[in-house]
């Protein structure tokens, strides 16, 4: 038996095959053209090119273009592109795993280069086998909210989800064709037939897409239709262990392996997901206390400053809105109280149709997105609060107590807690 991995009688599963390659490559080609361009659209949630605290990845050039400037409306649209996204993410890992698994021959196969184009190939399909591996790790370990990172998950992903994409569109051009000859034989998806002229003695190479099957199988012990049901049944089986983090109700008991599935952190008014406490952010009760904490307004050369119950007498205006998060999870619909941003933006001499970009300052002490700004659109719409009650009582210290900013469709991390300055202006 050879030893060497390099050899391919080394290989000697009977599953690997074009075909078998082929229907997870497809699988792939879909999934991760969805997760591209949901990634994308999570980008553009942040208002990446309207302040530098939104953007978390310096030098970005050409690679950090803008498509759009992000709506408002319909509330759940982040809820939705992010849940699919992590979702998908999650439900794709099987099919990765096995797609690797069929062609790791490939990875070990001499002489490296036999010409140009299958030089490209090994090069695509090394970059593609590691820039696949870091974006499914990096991205797992973020939804389970453990930052191992050696720097901020945003720049690490955001550079290794460009190089991965650059490695897969190559691919895909160069396997594609080879990849569609081979699903027409789905029919019969056993070994592939010996081409002309390939047979022993012949002076013609066999087809590269040959390559994966052994020359020298063990004997099946399942076939190749029942290896991609246990790869979809395993999908399938994550999917229903994670999507339930996106939605409400019993569903949210089914998501196990999501750190927000489960049972509701509590009871009551604030009963409901959080991912930053006051405590973790060093944020005190001395400093949020009636007496203590005013709010300052900036803006056109003015300044100023409210307490609580200044705010309080404010007009007060009521948005059923759901926080949504980077990690894939969100909330149901509560019911926030507070004073329009358009409403602050007034107090310092702007319209309120008007009304212009904000910066927002926390009390936090510690963590990413202390600051962060929110774009016209945002501060113009009517559902966009300074929120100081949430579903009839006042806001616990955990969701942003004594005031917190809630925008619809917008990312979680914009939602700024605990603020305490507003800045109106171009940014």
């Amino acid at each position: 038996m050879p030893r060497s991995p390099s050899s391919p009688a080394f290989w000697r599963s009977p599953l690997r095959g074009p075909w078998f390659t082929s229907v997870l490559g497809v699988v792939l080609l879909v999934g991760i053209t969805v997760l591209f361009v949901t990634g994308l659209l999570s980008y553009a949630a942040y208002n990446p090119n309207l302040s530098p605290v939104n953007d978390k990845t310096p030098d970005k050039g050409i690679l950090g273009f803008y498509l759009f400037s992000w709506p408002t409306g319909p509330v759940w649209l982040y809820r939705l592109t992010q849940g699919v996204h992590v979702t998908l993410g999650i439900a794709l890992i099987p099919v990765l795993l096995a797609k690797l698994w069929s062609v790791v021959p490939k990875l070990f196969a001499l002489p490296p280069a036999r010409s140009l184009a299958h030089a490209l190939e090994r090069l695509s399909l090394l970059l593609l086998v590691g820039g696949a591996l870091f974006e499914f790790t990096t991205g797992v370990l973020n939804i389970q909210l453990d930052y191992v990172f050696p720097g901020s998950f945003y720049t690490l992903h955001f550079y290794g989800a460009w190089v991965f994409m650059a490695a897969f569109v190559a691919h895909a051009v160069l396997r594609v064709p080879a990849a569609l000859r081979n699903l027409r034989r789905m029919r019969t998806p056993g070994p592939l037939p010996e081409p002309p002229g390939s047979s022993p003695g012949t002076d013609e190479p066999a087809r590269p897409e040959d390559e994966l099957v052994s020359p020298d199988p063990l004997p099946p012990t399942v076939s190749r239709r029942g290896a991609l049901g246990f790869v979809g049944g395993g999908a399938l089986l994550l999917t229903a262990t994670t999507a339930g983090q996106g939605f409400d109700g019993p569903l949210r008991d089914t998501a196990l392996l999501a750190p927000h599935g489960g049972a509701e952190p509590g009871s009551g008014p604030g009963g409901f997901q959080i991912n930053k406490t006051a405590a973790s952010r060093g944020v005190t009760a001395a400093e949020t206390g009636e007496e203590a904490w005013r709010l300052v307004v900036t803006g056109k050369g003015r300044t100023v400053r409210l307490s609580r119950a200044d705010l309080r007498r404010l007009p007060l205006h009521s948005a059923a809105l759901p926080i949504a998060c980077v990690e894939g999870w969100s909330t149901s619909d509560q019911w926030w109280r507070g004073v329009r941003l358009r409403d602050l933006a007034a107090l310092v001499g702007y319209e309120a149709d008007a009304a212009p970009d904000v910066l927002v300052e926390s009390l936090q002490r510690r963590g990413a997105f202390r600051v962060a700004a929110l774009r016209d659109n945002q501060v113009r719409d009517q559902r966009s609060l300074l929120a100081l009650f949430v579903n009839g009582e006042d806001l616990t210290p955990d969701h942003g107590y004594p005031a917190r900013v809630i925008v619809p469709a917008a990312p979680g991390v914009l939602n700024t807690k605990w603020v305490a300055r507003m800045t109106f202006g171009d940014l």
